[in-house]
């Protein structure tokens, strides 16, 4: 199986240079990393191209200028730009175990898509990891919340079959920085909907969309795992906005998205 990672990342180059060290510690390497980058300043830019140029892995920047929060029109063009027929998905401020993309390539299967679970790392930790570009956590690491995710037992998910429905108990179980589809899957539903311009819910809707193409949801358990860097909570204001694009999407029976990567009538 071939793996096009993608990177969703925004002003924040301290924790993306952690998250492509965990990616080179990987025990399964991408064939390539595409970092989607919603209109970083040039310190990202920097960054990525002092790594590029050090690293043996396969890094192309996907850029677009800021414009506000326009994540489902960057992970658009990532998925447009991919070059191969797994796409693994994760954000850029979280650290993957070194098994990570192996755990999400032995799991996946045609008609299905995957999500996996995160640890939190409390505020402390985050700052001393950051400080010390530490990539290597485990059950027992201090101060991480849900100490339970970093459980790794990889071998439960066998017996784990994945799901086509009830779409409202699948679609909030998701989580975007932990996600990864067949990328013909991705094109065949049109990507994310580009209507989400604000934070939240663009993954669920997505989820929802797949689900009623056929795609069954697997949630990955005691692998596939991350460790989250602690943030600021996104501004949640506009929540109602994107839950009422959600809801209105659900209630059709189409799973084509008509503001994603292909733009109708414009």
């Amino acid at each position: 199986m071939t793996v096009s990672l993608i990177i969703a990342t925004y002003n924040w180059p301290e924790a993306l240079l952690l998250v492509l060290k965990s990616i080179e510690n990987q025990s399964v390497l991408p064939n390539e990393i595409l970092i989607a980058d919603d209109g970083s300043r040039e310190e990202t830019k920097n960054l990525i191209s002092a790594f590029s140029k050090k690293s043996k892995l396969n890094v192309i920047h996907i850029w677009h200028e800021d414009q506000g929060f326009r994540l489902a029109k960057i992970r658009n063009k990532a998925i447009v730009n991919a070059k191969f027929e797994y796409i693994i998905q994760v954000d850029g401020d979280v650290i993957l175990h070194k098994n990570y993309i192996k755990d999400h390539i032995k799991n996946a299967k045609k008609n299905s898509f995957l999500t996996g679970p995160r640890v939190l790392l409390s505020k402390e930790t985050t700052i001393t990891t950051l400080k010390n570009e530490t990539i290597f956590f485990n059950p027992f690491s201090k101060k991480i919340k849900n100490r339970f995710n970093a459980v790794y037992f990889p071998l439960v998910n066998y017996f784990i079959d994945s799901k086509t429905e009830p779409i409202e108990k699948l679609i909030f179980k998701v989580r975007g920085c932990n996600m990864s589809f067949w990328r013909n899957d991705l094109l065949e539903v049109n990507g994310y909907d580009e209507q989400f311009t604000t934070w939240g819910r663009e993954d669920s809707e997505i989820a929802s969309r797949l689900i009623k193409k056929g795609v069954g949801l697997k949630k990955l358990r005691l692998a596939g795992i991350q460790y989250h860097l602690h943030h600021n909570e996104q501004d949640k204001n506009n929540i109602g906005q994107n839950n009422a694009i959600l809801d209105k999407n659900k209630s059709t029976s189409s799973f084509w998205c008509e503001n994603g990567i292909v733009k109708e009538n414009k």
